[in-house]
């Protein structure tokens, strides 16, 4: 399959919960959020997608086998959170899994239920979707990815909704050489933590796809979590911004209701973001 959304041709880049949140979100959260990229500017300068990661639904599905989103959290629902974001005029984000159960296990994830989940994100007004790769049964392996993840694609686009998809398989099965038929975008490297070498080795773990540069990303940006100094940071912005293509994702994880001034002005230099930006996507490599 290609995936050929037009809506989402270029890419602009997002704000996702994990990093910084991990579990503990909720509706409060997200809305104040979005109005935070609003206001901050940032989402003039293309952070257009606000992305619910692991955690927002209930542990099971209802009667029908269909997700539903955590009462206590998400009280107004996904739909009223996405027309709130759309409304700003950004774009929601969600995350499932293509294996039995999500990263956190507190969410069971999409495999045997991709019709189902697709039509109900589709429902809620959902414009991009993470797709995990955790807790896959013993014979359908986590190798068996280039299986599994086609079934989603698949069900997501005969919904007729433009979306983007984004495969995270971790590079496991090196995807940057094959996954540009099952999604928009996947992830290159292991998860980042906000760590100096944590940081630096993804930026090098994602450098031996160099000559393959098109739509990989080495994870979410940790800028401004506070692990690392300011100085420590703008390289990760660097480092990030090295990877040109209009497609590869900058993901903010911090808290952008509560950003420094020095944590806007490294997110928001519109000079390195142009270079994220060039079309003509050739990146930087270690010398």
């Amino acid at each position: 399959i290609h995936v050929n959304f037009s809506d989402h041709k270029i890419f602009k880049s997002s704000w996702n919960t994990w990093n910084h949140f991990y579990c503990d979100i909720n509706e409060t959260i997200i809305r104040e959020s979005v109005d935070a990229l609003v206001s901050t500017g940032l989402a003039n300068l293309g952070y257009r997608y606000v992305n619910i990661d692991d955690c927002w639904a209930e542990h099971d599905r209802d009667s029908t086998g269909y997700m539903v989103p955590k009462r206590l959290t998400f009280p107004s629902g996904i739909k009223a959170l996405a027309d709130y974001v759309h409304g700003k005029g950004l774009k929601l984000g969600i995350y499932s899994d293509a294996g039995h159960q999500t990263c956190s296990q507190t969410m069971l994830g999409s495999l045997g239920h991709e019709k189902k989940d697709a039509e109900t994100f589709a429902s809620w007004g959902i414009d991009y979707l993470k797709y995990d790769n955790y807790f896959v049964c013993a014979i359908e392996t986590r190798k068996n990815c280039r299986y599994r993840y086609p079934k989603m694609t698949r069900a997501m686009m005969r919904t007729g909704r433009p979306n983007f998809v984004s495969l995270c398989e971790w590079g496991d099965m090196h995807p940057t050489l094959w996954a540009d038929k099952l999604r928009n975008s996947w992830r290159t490297t292991f998860d980042i933590n906000d760590s100096w070498e944590s940081m630096v080795s993804r930026a090098y773990q994602n450098e031996v796809y160099a000559e393959h540069a098109r739509l990989g990303d080495p994870d979410m940006l940790e800028v401004g979590n506070g692990g690392m100094s300011n100085d420590e940071y703008i390289v990760h912005f660097s480092l990030w911004e090295s990877n040109p293509s209009l497609q590869v994702p900058l993901i903010i994880g911090c808290d952008v209701r509560s950003m420094t001034k020095e944590t806007l002005a490294i997110l928001g230099n519109e000079e390195v973001i142009a270079i994220n930006q060039d079309p003509l996507g050739v990146q930087a490599k270690k010398v």
